[in-house]
C-alpha cells in the first residue's frame, strides 16, 4: 500500500486543495474502479468523490477548489468549444489535400514529378510519427487550451508562408509552408476524444467526438471541391500563379480568423465534471504518474493493440485513396479534374454522414464492438465494388460506388476514437487517439507509396486490390477485439441521467449511495 498526496493537480494542470493522507484497505476491493499499477491505492482513487463526510484519514476532494468533483453537470460553452475546434481542424485538413486534388496542375506549375506532389500530402503523415509522443506529453502537461492555441497558430503561419511560393522556382517555400501545417495537425488529430470526454456528458460523448472529427472530414471535402474550381488547368504561368494566389489568400485569411476565435472561445475545461466517468478520471489522476508507464500499459492491452492495427489499416487506406484519387480518375477519364474533385467530395460527404449517424447510434446503444465490425466489413465491400467499377467508363457509376465506400470508410474514423477511449479508460484520451493516428500515418505512407508505384506500373485495379487485401485483414482482426467497455462500466456504477446545463441555482451531486453502503 502506498500513501500519496491527493490530487494536487488535475490532468490538465488545474490545482486543487490538498487534503489529509490516509488509507482504508476495505476500499481497495471495491469493484467500481480498476486501479492501474501507476495509480496509488489511495481511497480517493477508489471511489467517486462525493459530498459525503468521510471518516478521518480518508481524502476528500475540496469543493472550494476550481473543480468540484462532487457535482456532475455540463457546460453551456461545450458546443462552442467543439465547433471552433472542428473549424480549425477543417482548415488544416483542407491544406493537406489542396495539392493532391489538383496534382497535375501543381506538377506543371512547379515543374516537379507526381511523386514530389504526393509528398506534400505524405509529409503530414511523416511529421506526425516522431512528434506524437512529445505533443501527447504537452497535452497532459499544459492542457487543451495550450495545445489548441499552438495548433491553430501553426496552421495560420503555414498558410501565410505558402503565399511566398507563387513562382515556379519557389517549390521549396511551399514545401516549408506545408511542413509547418503538418506540424500543426499533430496538435489537432489527437484532440477529438479528449474534448468530448472533458466537456460532454456520458450520453453525448460519441456525438461530440463525431462533430470534432466532422470538421477534419469537411476540410478534406472542401479540399477536393474548391481547388479544381479556383485553379483551372491553364498553360499561362502568370495567370496560373494568380489563381493559386487567390486560393492561398483565402485559406490564410480563414486560418487567421479561426486563430482569433480559438483565443476568445477555447477554455481549458468546464467548471464541473460533465460525467461520472470524467469525475473518476480526475480523481484517479496523479501528478506523479509515469508517462512512460501509461504507454506501457496501453501496449499491454491486447484489445487496444488490435484496434491500433485495424484503425491504421482503414485510415491508411483512406489517406492513400485521397492522395491518389486525382491520378486514378484522370487515368480513366482524361480532363476530368473537376469531377475527380467532386468524387473526392462525395466520398468525404458520405463519410461525414456516416460518422454522425455512427456517433448518435453509439450514444444510444453503446454497441461499440458490433458497430465497428459491421462498418469495417461494409468498408471492405464498398472498396471491392469501387475497384470493379472505376474503369467502366461511366462517371456516374464511380460517384455512386465511391460515395457508398466513403460512407463506411470515413464514417469509421470517429468510431475508432471512441472505441479506443472505452478500451483504455482511464488512460489519457490524447494518448490513445494519438497512437491510433500514428498507426494511420504509418500505414498511410506505406499504402500511398506502394499503391502509387503499383498504379504507375500495373494500373489502378491492382493498386486498389492491394488495399482490399489489407482491409480484409483489418476486418478479421476487428472480430477478435473484445468489447471491454471500461468507461461505460464506470458510468454504470451509478446510472446517470442527462446532466443539467450549468446553472448556479441547479446542481447535480455525484451519487454517494455506494460509498455510504461500503463505509
Amino acid at each position: 500500500m502506498v500513501n500519496e498526496e491527493p490530487n494536487q493537480q488535475e490532468r490538465d494542470g488545474t490545482p486543487s486543495q490538498t487534503s489529509a493522507r490516509g488509507e482504508n484497505p476495505s476500499l481497495l476491493a471495491h469493484p467500481s474502479v480498476s486501479i492501474h499499477a501507476s495509480v496509488s491505492a489511495h481511497p480517493s482513487s477508489s471511489v467517486h468523490p462525493s459530498s459525503l463526510a468521510l471518516p478521518s484519514g480518508l481524502a476528500h476532494p475540496s469543493s472550494s477548489g476550481p473543480e468540484d468533483l462532487s457535482v456532475i453537470k455540463v457546460s453551456k460553452r461545450r458546443w462552442a468549444v467543439v465547433l471552433v475546434f472542428s473549424c480549425y481542424s477543417m482548415c488544416n485538413a483542407f491544406q493537406w489535400i489542396q495539392y493532391g486534388s489538383i496534382n497535375n496542375i501543381f506538377m506543371n506549375f512547379y515543374g516537379v514529378s507526381a511523386f514530389a506532389i504526393d509528398w506534400l500530402s505524405m509529409c503530414y503523415m511523416l511529421t506526425y510519427i516522431p512528434l506524437l509522443l512529445p505533443v501527447a506529453w504537452l497535452l497532459e502537461k499544459f492542457g487543451l487550451r495550450t495545445i489548441a492555441l499552438t495548433g491553430s497558430a501553426l496552421n495560420c503561419l503555414g498558410a501565410w508562408v505558402k503565399l511566398g511560393s507563387l513562382k515556379p522556382h519557389l517549390f521549396p517555400v511551399t514545401v516549408l509552408g506545408q511542413v509547418i501545417c503538418s506540424v500543426a495537425q499533430v496538435f489537432i488529430l489527437g484532440m477529438p476524444s479528449r474534448i468530448a470526454s472533458v466537456w460532454f456528458g456520458a450520453n453525448e460523448v460519441s456525438t461530440a467526438c463525431s462533430v470534432a472529427v466532422f470538421g477534419n472530414q469537411l476540410g478534406i471535402a472542401i479540399g477536393f471541391l474548391v481547388p479544381p474550381v479556383l485553379v483551372p488547368n491553364i498553360k499561362d504561368q502568370d495567370k496560373l500563379a494568380y489563381h493559386i494566389s487567390i486560393m492561398f489568400y483565402i485559406i490564410a485569411g480563414v486560418a487567421t480568423l479561426l486563430f482569433i476565435l480559438v483565443i476568445i472561445v477555447f477554455k481549458e475545461k468546464p467548471k464541473h465534471a460533465p460525467s461520472r466517468a470524467q469525475s473518476l478520471s480526475y480523481a484517479l489522476a496523479s501528478p506523479d504518474a509515469s508517462y512512460l508507464s501509461s504507454i506501457v500499459r496501453l501496449f499491454k492491452n491486447l484489445n487496444f493493440v488490435l484496434l491500433i492495427i485495424t484503425y491504421g489499416l482503414n485510415a491508411g487506406a483512406f489517406y492513400a485513396l485521397s492522395t491518389l484519387l486525382n491520378r486514378m480518375v484522370i487515368l480513366h477519364y482524361p480532363g476530368e479534374e473537376v469531377n475527380a474533385g467532386r468524387i473526392g467530395l462525395t466520398i468525404v460527404i458520405a463519410g461525414m454522414l456516416g460518422a454522425m449517424i455512427s456517433g448518435v447510434w453509439l450514444d444510444r446503444t453503446k454497441t461499440y464492438k458490433e458497430t465497428t465490425l459491421v462498418v469495417y466489413i461494409m468498408t471492405l465491400v464498398g472498396m471491392v465494388v469501387y475497384t470493379l467499377t472505376l474503369n467502366l467508363g461511366h462517371l456516374w457509376v464511380v460517384f455512386i460506388t465511391a460515395g457508398a465506400m466513403g460512407f463506411f470508410m470515413t464514417g469509421y474514423l470517429p468510431l475508432g476514437f471512441e472505441f479506443a477511449v472505452e478500451l483504455t479508460y482511464p488512460e489519457s484520451e490524447g494518448m490513445s487517439s494519438g497512437l491510433l493516428n500514428m498507426s494511420a500515418q504509418v500505414f498511410g505512407i506505406i499504402f500511398t507509396v506502394s499503391q502509387g508505384q503499383i498504379i504507375d506500373n500495373y494500373g489502378t485495379r491492382p493498386g486498389n486490390i492491394f488495399l482490399c487485401a489489407f482491409l480484409t485483414l483489418g476486418a478479421v482482426l476487428t472480430a477478435f477485439i473484445r468489447a471491454d467497455l471500461r468507461r461505460q462500466k464506470a458510468n454504470k456504477e451509478a446510472p446517470e441521467n442527462k446532466p443539467p446545463e450549468e446553472d448556479e441555482s441547479k446542481t447535480s451531486k455525484a451519487p454517494t449511495g455506494v460509498l455510504e453502503e461500503h463505509l
